[in-house]
């Protein structure tokens, strides 16, 4: 179905960002991945899926990165046709006491960085009148959780910039929409969830419960994969008029 085009995934070498690269690979888009640490593994996982894969290790808190990333991902295959902006961070803390320099780099990757990119990609997708800009936001786009303050507002913030990116290309084949997944067993999940382990006193396993228990009502995880074939959808054909969508994944959290 994506034979031909290009998918730029930025936080893509583990986690959310990888299944939906991989899901996009397998219906036949060439990927460039970005993120952290050691991206072998990850091109070598792509790759097995039969398309080319490139790798950006763009830093997206830095404006001049994110701009050579998406240069290097036009010289590489031309334009990019599918923008997912998922990168992010996390930093738990009560407004008072949050660290200036977190919900700094908060805002810059979670929110900022997906400006950034999506302005760089508009002009190729226009001028071929075909594209997708996949915002990952969060069921935290949608509704509060306390001392989150940083990760909250720059996922609403997620949500408000689909909008009007949707709005602006509303006459074209460009289409801009959020995906906002509630708990997805990510390491940064996972961090959460060894956090209130070893803070209670509890194995993982109930740890994990309890954190499901608090905001999620079918008790399950989201996967990764599950989001991978939301974002194939929005990039078919059957989501050509699916437009400023914020479309929760969230085992019904904002629907309470």
């Amino acid at each position: 179905m994506l034979k031909g085009k290009t998918a730029l995934v930025t936080g893509s070498t583990s986690g959310i960002g990888l299944g939906i690269a991989k899901a996009l690979a397998e219906q036949g888009a060439n990927v460039v991945l970005n993120g952290f640490g050691d991206a072998t593994a990850p091109q070598a996982e792509v790759a097995a899926l039969g398309v080319q894969v490139a790798y950006h290790g763009a830093d997206m808190s830095k404006p001049s990165e994110i701009e050579d990333m998406m240069k290097f991902a036009a010289a590489k295959f031309g334009r990019v046709d599918i923008l997912v902006n998922n990168a992010g961070i996390q930093h738990v803390a009560k407004v008072e006491d949050f660290p200036v320099e977190k919900w700094d780099a908060i805002i810059a990757i979670n929110l900022s960085s997906a400006f950034h990119a999506t302005r760089l990609a508009l002009p190729a997708m226009k001028a071929a009148n075909w594209g997708r800009v996949i915002n990952i936001a969060s069921v935290h786009g949608l509704v509060a959780s306390a001392e989150k303050s940083a990760y909250v507002a720059a996922k609403h913030g997620i949500v408000g910039l689909t909008k009007v990116t949707a709005l602006e290309n509303a006459t074209t084949g460009v289409t801009c929409n959020a995906i906002c997944p509630g708990w997805v067993l990510t390491p940064l999940v996972q961090k959460q969830v060894d956090a209130k382990a070893a803070a209670l006193k509890l194995s993982n396993e109930e740890a994990t419960r309890l954190l499901l228990g608090e905001k999620e009502p079918s008790m399950q995880f989201t996967t990764p994969q599950e989001l991978g074939a939301l974002a194939v959808f929005l990039c078919s054909a059957a989501g050509n008029n699916v437009r400023g969508a914020a479309w929760n994944m969230d085992g019904g959290w904002a629907a309470q």
